[in-house]
């Protein structure tokens, strides 16, 4: 099972079935942290540090969902927004407003780990 905190927050995630996230976990076994930067006012944006499988899909996105852009890319919506992204989880815990005050008020880290 794959954990992820934003800053120091736990957050629960239901992630995808896809070839996708199990390349995130490869990368997650030994910790992965992204250093996530804000992007329109709805997002988080940060590097993963390597290309990824993708199956992109015209998309829009909620507050809480967690997708894979241009395969080396993690996202992490606090809005919505429209484009072709590789879905990969939700964050199933926080409302669109607690996620707003974790991702919307300065650059973020993401930490991902195996459980």
């Amino acid at each position: 099972m794959m954990r992820m905190k934003i800053g120091e927050t736990d957050v629960e995630v239901t992630w995808e079935d896809n070839e996708s996230v199990e390349a995130l976990k490869e990368l997650a076994r030994d910790g992965l942290r992204i250093e996530m930067s804000m992007y329109g006012g709805f997002e988080q944006v940060g590097p993963v540090g390597q290309s990824l499988p993708r199956e992109d899909r015209q998309t829009t996105t909620q507050a809480g969902d967690i997708v894979l852009y241009s395969g080396n890319q993690l996202v992490v919506f606090y809005g919505s927004n429209s484009w072709a992204y590789t879905r990969l989880g939700r964050i199933a815990d926080k409302s669109a407003s607690e996620l707003s005050e974790l991702l919307g008020n300065g650059d973020a880290a993401i930490t991902l780990t195996l459980k």
